[in-house]
């Protein structure tokens, strides 16, 4: 088989519905759209989420809390998961999403001080707790900040 041999499946692409084209077409005159009113008028979709009048569903809803646009999403990696990498390895984002460690960075990777490091490695983050910075230099490591 050719792409150019491909035909959608059948009855997958029905015809397109051609209205007001005289009444023996079964939609002809208003075209399927009735007698006066909102609809039956040119060029008005109405507004995005107008129900009729009825209250819409956004207004029905409780609203609650708050979400600051200007806040960040900083990903969060233990230290104890850095052994996963051999003694004397840079260790950045690219590395760490190598490894499965991190999977979508968004606004930056920070690294806690949760467990214990046993390799000396040169990491470089966004961001470090007070405690992972100092284990990693007690390993022997740099602890850089891009």
């Amino acid at each position: 088989m050719k792409l150019g041999e491909l035909r959608p499946a059948e009855g997958s692409n029905p015809k397109a519905w051609r209205r007001g084209r005289g009444h023996a077409s079964g939609n002809g005159k208003t075209g399927g759209r009735g007698h006066k009113g909102q609809g039956a008028r040119s060029g008005t979709g109405g507004k995005a989420g107008f129900e009729g009048g009825q209250m819409p569903l956004y207004r029905r809803l409780p609203k609650r809390g708050f979400t600051c646009r200007n806040s960040k999403e900083i990903i969060g990696i233990n230290i104890h998961t850095l052994n996963a990498f051999e003694d004397g390895a840079v260790v950045d984002i690219d590395a760490l999403k190598a490894a499965g460690l991190v999977s979508n960075p968004k606004d930056g990777v920070k690294i806690l001080g949760v467990g214990e490091l046993e390799r000396k490695l040169t990491v470089k983050v966004n961001a470090y707790s007070k405690s992972a910075i100092e284990k990693i230099e007690a390993a022997g490591g740099k602890a850089e900040v891009i």
